[in-house]
């Protein structure tokens, strides 16, 4: 069909989230040497128009801050050559502590990270 495969836009949106992490010190080893795991319990797309296959895609990831025990990102993904919008999306993570017990506030370190980057 000559457009990328839709499979490959959870791809996209898992690499923001690594780069994110890496750029702004909460990435996925950032929160597992916390005593820590982030899995996703919630993840969606909004197709706009199809990706041709070989062009360059942008992604631009966006945190939502909220009081609740949990990470939330949107996203857009955009084709650079016009800069149109191809898909929207959204993720939630949770906090699971080592006993992969749901954890119902934010975890001290998180806090603490919210604050450095001037959410609190």
């Amino acid at each position: 069909m000559n457009i990328v495969w839709h499979g490959s836009y959870v791809l996209y949106f898992e690499d923001a989230r690594e780069a994110f992490g890496a750029r702004y010190g909460l990435g996925y080893l950032d929160i597992f040497g916390n005593g820590y795991y982030a899995p996703l319990v919630e993840l969606t797309f909004h197709y706009k128009r199809p990706l041709i296959y070989g062009k360059k895609a942008r992604v631009d990831i966006t945190f939502r801050d909220t009081d609740a025990a949990k990470i939330l990102f949107d996203y857009e993904i955009r084709d650079t050559s016009d800069e149109a919008l191809v898909a929207t999306g959204h993720s939630v993570q949770v906090f699971l502590d080592k006993q992969y017990q749901l954890v119902w506030t934010n975890p001290a370190f998180y806090e603490e990270w919210k604050r450095k980057m001037g959410l609190r």
